[in-house]
C-alpha cells in the first residue's frame, strides 16, 4: 500500500508536468500576482492569500525529500511568512 506522500505525488503529478512545460517566470508572476491581490484588495483579499499559501505548502511537501537542510529551513520561512501575512489580512486589528 503507498504511503500518504507517494498518493499525494501520484495525484500531484499531472499540475507538476503542466507547470513543467510553462516557461519558469509564469508561475512566479501568477504567485506573485496573487500576493499583490491579496495584500490590496480589501476584506476579502485574503482568500488570494489562502491560495498561495496552499500552492506553497503543496509544492514544500512535495520537494521536502529532495532538500537539504537549509532549502528546508529557507522555504518553511517563506510559507510560514505567507501565512502570517494571510492571518493579518484575514483577522485585521480594529
Amino acid at each position: 500500500m503507498p504511503s500518504l506522500r507517494e498518493r499525494v505525488a501520484d495525484a500531484s503529478l499531472p499540475v507538476i508536468n503542466a507547470l513543467n512545460r510553462m516557461p519558469r517566470a509564469i508561475p512566479f508572476l501568477l504567485v506573485l500576482g496573487l500576493m499583490i491581490a491579496g495584500l490590496f484588495v480589501p476584506g476579502w483579499g485574503w482568500l488570494f492569500l489562502v491560495v498561495v499559501v496552499a500552492f506553497l505548502g503543496w509544492t514544500l511537501y512535495l520537494a521536502w525529500p529532495a532538500l537539504d537542510q537549509t532549502a528546508r529551513l529557507g522555504r518553511l520561512a517563506v510559507l510560514l511568512i505567507a501565512v502570517a501575512i494571510t492571518v493579518t489580512q484575514a483577522i485585521p486589528r480594529s
